[in-house]
């Protein structure tokens, strides 16, 4: 089945639970135990091709492949789960970056890790209330078999965000939640660099 391996990838999440940085406190007990409690930055420069290339729907059906990278100078893809307390923290700040920038300059595009794009009503709905309830009004994807290849193989906690430039080429991956001011300073210095 093309969905075994999403399968796969969903349990491991979930049983990983959340990576939070210092910025959102400690975590909470639950599903959120287990917690990645350490901090990562990984610059890394690798480019989209052939295999990592994707397509997916949004929230609301409109198809939405790797191409988007070319209409910014930087991409940032931020992973999260409907059940994640520091996603979810963090996702009304990110809502307010997403507005900030210039679209030429800066997107932000969320992937939702737990929410297959096949998923039912009552699941996406979920999704789509945790969107409307954070102000986090950017481009969402429901996971598929695309991105999973493309882009989430090798995550193993949420939330997980990478910075790619107009070109597709991977900049940089970090793992756990940051507040407003730290992803800005990132931003900014990835779109000075660039």
């Amino acid at each position: 089945m093309k969905y075994k391996t999403l399968a796969f990838f969903l349990t491991a999440v979930l049983l990983s639970g959340c990576a939070q940085g210092g910025a959102q406190g400690q975590a909470d007990t639950g599903t959120q135990q287990n917690a990645i409690q350490q901090e990562t930055s990984v610059p890394v420069a690798e480019e989209l091709g052939g295999t990592q290339s994707f397509e997916a729907q949004d929230m609301d059906g409109n198809t939405v492949s790797s191409d988007i990278f070319g209409e910014s100078k930087i991409t940032m893809v931020n992973v999260w789960a409907t059940y994640c307390n520091p996603c979810l923290s963090e996702m009304p700040e990110l809502g307010e970056l997403a507005q900030e920038y210039d679209a030429g300059e800066f997107r932000l595009i969320g992937i939702i890790s737990d929410v297959p794009e096949n998923a039912d009503e009552e699941i996406m709905g979920l999704a789509k209330d945790l969107i409307e309830q954070t102000g986090a009004s950017y481009t969402h994807l429901p996971i598929n078999q695309s991105l999973y290849d493309a882009l989430l193989e090798d995550v193993t906690a949420v939330p997980t965000t990478f910075f790619f430039d107009e070109n597709g080429s991977l900049l940089e991956t970090v793992v756990g939640a940051r507040e407003k001011s730290a992803w800005k300073e990132k931003i900014d210095e990835l779109l000075e660099n660039g």
